[in-house]
């Protein structure tokens, strides 16, 4: 045998060596191709349990203070995490969720316009009395003015959401100018809180096929309402509580408002028709994501 050439059994033995090192190589590689972000639910909102975690905290809202609304990221739950730990953004919707589904006797109540700290308080307190959460839909010029409502929504479990920066007409905007409502509030949520709202409502309840696009890249689903308790016609106490208790029904997502203008009588109806809903049987919650 030549002194170039190689026994047999040396050569297979190197074959199967370098066989194994490329195989290592391509499965490392795939695993990191595979991590996956979380995959989005197409069903309707469930509701949470009765305990909620508070909000999160960390580097996020130092390096969201940094941002205008004009490069607002558009994924903002990945909340700065590694690739491998990013939730997947919403699907497009058509139309928002008018109410829960598969909940049994559940509900949801949902305050728009706020936080006002002349009212916003006084529905938190009553909340707070009957250990029940709620949905916040959140103005963005009103939550830069008052950070310290929106920490003592989250403290309480309730789920802050997304109700644009000024309240305008959204069909009436440029695509522009509906990513800088919603964004803005966004950043300003996160900022505060540590996390960026879930779940957005238009104002006046008009969507349009932008705002649906807009809502899903900056990670929200759209939420509406089943009953309309047209509080902010004043209509009295006494008209305000009927027309929740009528309209009380599992799934039913409830809207009422904490801001835009006097809301004595919203804060003074929910005294009244909530511990009504509780003896009824009815489960006060907040949807899931």
């Amino acid at each position: 045998m030549k002194k170039d050439q190689m026994p047999n059994g040396r050569r297979a033995v190197l074959r199967l060596a370098a066989a194994l090192g490329a195989t290592a190589t391509v499965g490392y590689l795939a695993a990191d191709r595979l991590a996956a972000p979380e995959p989005p639910t197409g069903a309707a909102p469930a509701p949470q349990g009765a305990s909620g975690a508070g909000p999160a905290a960390g580097p996020q809202a130092a390096q969201a203070a940094r941002l205008r609304p004009s490069s607002y990221r558009l994924q903002p739950m990945t909340a700065y995490a590694p690739p491998a730990f990013r939730r997947a953004v919403p699907p497009v919707r058509q139309r928002p969720f008018l109410s829960m589904s598969g909940v049994g006797r559940s509900m949801v109540l949902s305050f728009d316009d706020g936080p006002d700290p002349r009212y916003t308080p006084g529905i938190l307190e009553t909340l707070r009395r009957y250990e029940c959460r709620a949905m916040f839909f959140v103005c963005g010029e009103m939550a830069v003015e008052n950070p310290d409502l929106l920490r003592e929504m989250a403290a309480d479990g309730h789920v802050v959401g997304n109700h644009s920066w000024s309240h305008p007409l959204i069909p009436k905007l440029r695509p522009s100018r509906i990513r800088d409502e919603l964004g803005s509030t966004s950043e300003v949520v996160e900022r505060t809180l540590g996390a960026a709202p879930l779940w957005y409502r238009a104002p006046y309840g008009a969507w349009n096929r932008h705002s649906f696009e807009i809502g899903a890249e900056l990670g929200m689903e759209p939420l509406a309402w089943t009953v309309d308790t047209l509080d902010w016609k004043e209509p009295g106490t006494g008209t305000i509580v009927r027309r929740v208790l009528d309209g009380a029904a599992p799934g039913a997502v409830v809207l009422s408002h904490d801001a835009g203008g006097d809301r004595s009588q919203s804060v003074a109806a929910l005294r009244r028709y909530l511990p009504e809903l509780l003896d009824a049987g009815y489960h006060i919650t907040v949807p899931r994501r």
